[in-house]
């Protein structure tokens, strides 16, 4: 195998493991801010956990990068992995939605190390982006992966995107019921 079908499979590879820990990190970003997350799993696991598997994500996430830059059989500079829409020839519009969502990550990655410097509200506020990122990579992967031809990506992906979104929206429906409870306590007294 040439070095170049080693970077490409380790690329691919990369990629549809960085498309599952994602999805789990987000996944466990939703469970930890329900309300009663801490009765069936502590909270602090969740949280943990999330950490955890995010630090994991930022490992793969230079990998798959840097296969990408390093593999000579498609040309993908290093600045166009950090720069949206600059000179690049290859699925512009695919690689600029992964590099959006690289700096959307790297900016999650600073200000959740500067937590403690930062009020929960701006942190929170930023951290929201961590969404937009997903949808870009999920987006990223799903146009320019060059396994997407056959059915179990499509199916993967399908999978993420399902569970994603029913974990967002239990979690909405969680905040309307709240909300409304809060309403008619006030309204009571």
């Amino acid at each position: 195998m040439t070095d170049s079908a080693l970077l490409w499979y380790l690329n691919r590879a990369t990629g549809t493991v960085l498309l599952i820990v994602f999805t789990l990190v987000v996944l466990l970003g939703i469970l930890s801010t329900f309300g009663n997350a801490g009765r069936r799993v502590p909270r602090f696991l969740t949280q943990a956990l999330h950490r955890q598997l995010s630090l994991l994500g930022v490992a793969l996430l230079i990998a798959h990068v840097v296969t990408a830059v390093l593999d000579t059989f498609v040309d993908i500079r290093w600045w166009q992995a950090v720069v949206p829409w600059w000179g690049s020839k290859y699925e512009p519009l695919w690689l600029s939605v992964g590099t959006l969502s690289l700096d959307l990550m790297a900016l999650l990655l600073v200000t959740s190390l500067a937590r403690s410097r930062m009020g929960h509200r701006s942190w929170r506020a930023v951290h929201v982006l961590g969404y937009v990122a997903w949808g870009a990579a999920v987006a990223h992967g799903f146009f320019i992966g060059t396994d997407y031809q056959s059915t179990w990506p499509k199916l993967l992906t399908l999978a993420c995107v399902v569970a994603v979104g029913l974990a967002a929206l239990a979690r909405s429906v969680s905040v309307l019921v709240h909300r409304s409870h809060t309403r008619l306590e006030r309204s009571l007294r």
